[in-house]
């Protein structure tokens, strides 16, 4: 017997569970994909999220039969409107088996939603915002995905494409080998002439709370001009303070200074995929302790750059690329001592070619490409 695909708001508790669930059978097999913790995507799409206090979202299943084939949200992101116009929308979780029509299904249920919320422009995917998890990975399916990074299939593309979605950007993940890392005599140059100038310090603890003040203010100033940017709400970033100050030790936190002010920050946080993995999203009964026991004992190998920011003046002068080299070069001890091998910088908007030259001219190299889809509906 031949289904027809259904579609069903996400509207309880079960299948809410039904929505976070479905990858994790799509995926079945794939050797480069990572279950999330079940607890954190709860908690994500919950009002636990503190995006949810200028974000809502509906999502939906694509069901053939009883069986789940496919999954979608659509958002409106109060913020993002206040910068870019009453009329905008996202899409995002886009998940869903090789079937055109199961595509065709989900966004043409997602867009009904938004143009009822006054969206005629949409773009995505966004989960649930732009400093969530952003893009559709479309090269570098062959590798696992870092921490709070998305994993595709390679025909995800082709059937948003036959929608009427065109790339609107395209965001890069950047590899880097811990041995890889060399500056050049030039390069070496410059950052000792600017080191006269910068003060290089990590994050004190003992200020906690100001110091990530400190930082969202430095990525919201520094970030305004960016593509797609929304600014990080203080609740959003303590939020995340509170995670960083859990997973993250002191010395992979550092704020460049100039005669004492603020100028830049890098935030090297360990890859927690590698902790998850093989856990299947569950942490009981056990999985909380090896969690624990990788992070804290074991250690992992990998690591990856989610933050960073340079003040906004210092952007497009010699010194701002300096300071960001800088702030890479004061990783690299803390994690030789961890015996971290290898580290991601992501993302990277492919129009910054400045900092994108930088990081190949020190070794790392681009390997993950996420893309943006944009449509007016």
């Amino acid at each position: 017997m031949v289904f027809m695909i259904s579609i069903e708001k996400v509207s309880s508790k079960q299948d809410l569970k039904a929505f976070i669930n479905f990858p994790s059978t799509l995926f079945a097999g794939d050797e480069n994909w990572i279950d999330p913790l079940f607890v954190e995507r709860e908690e994500h799409l919950s009002k636990k999220n503190p995006a949810s206090e200028h974000v809502v979202w509906q999502a939906w299943l694509a069901k053939r039969g009883s069986e789940v084939v496919g999954r979608i949200t659509a958002q409106i992101d109060s913020l993002h409107r206040e910068l870019y116009g009453s009329n905008t929308g996202h899409f995002g979780m886009i998940d869903a088996i090789d079937d055109e029509e199961v595509f065709a299904a989900l966004f043409n249920a997602a867009e009904e939603w938004l143009i009822s919320q006054g969206a005629h422009q949409i773009t995505g995917p966004f989960s649930l915002n732009i400093n969530q998890e952003s893009g559709l990975l479309v090269d570098g399916f062959d590798t696992p995905p870092s921490a709070l990074m998305t994993h595709g299939k390679p025909w995800y593309g082709k059937h948003i494409e036959k929608l009427g979605y065109s790339k609107a950007i395209d965001l890069i993940a950047y590899w880097m080998k811990r041995t890889d890392l060399h500056f050049e005599p030039g390069l070496t140059k410059l950052m000792d002439n600017v080191r006269k100038r910068v003060t290089i310090r990590p994050l004190n603890r003992k200020i906690f709370d100001q110091e990530m003040q400190i930082l969202r203010n430095l990525f919201n100033l520094g970030w305004q001009d960016n593509w797609g940017f929304v600014p990080f709400t203080e609740h959003e970033f303590a939020t995340m303070g509170q995670q960083l100050k859990y997973l993250v030790p002191d010395d992979m936190i550092y704020i460049a200074e100039i005669d004492g002010e603020p100028a830049a920050f890098i935030v090297g946080l360990p890859n927690i995929n590698e902790a998850i993995d093989g856990l299947q999203g569950k942490l009981l009964p056990f999985g909380w302790a090896k969690v624990l026991w990788r992070l804290k004992v074991r250690g992992v190998r990998t690591a990856r750059v989610p933050l960073m920011g340079v003040k906004k003046e210092y952007q497009f002068s010699r010194i701002g690329p300096i300071i960001a080299l800088l702030l890479i070069e004061a990783l690299r001890e803390p994690f030789r001592r961890r015996n971290i091998d290898a580290l991601e910088m992501s993302w990277i908007l492919e129009t910054n070619t400045g900092m994108r030259t930088i990081l190949e001219r020190i070794g790392a190299e681009p390997y993950k490409n996420y893309r943006l889809f944009e449509k007016k509906i």
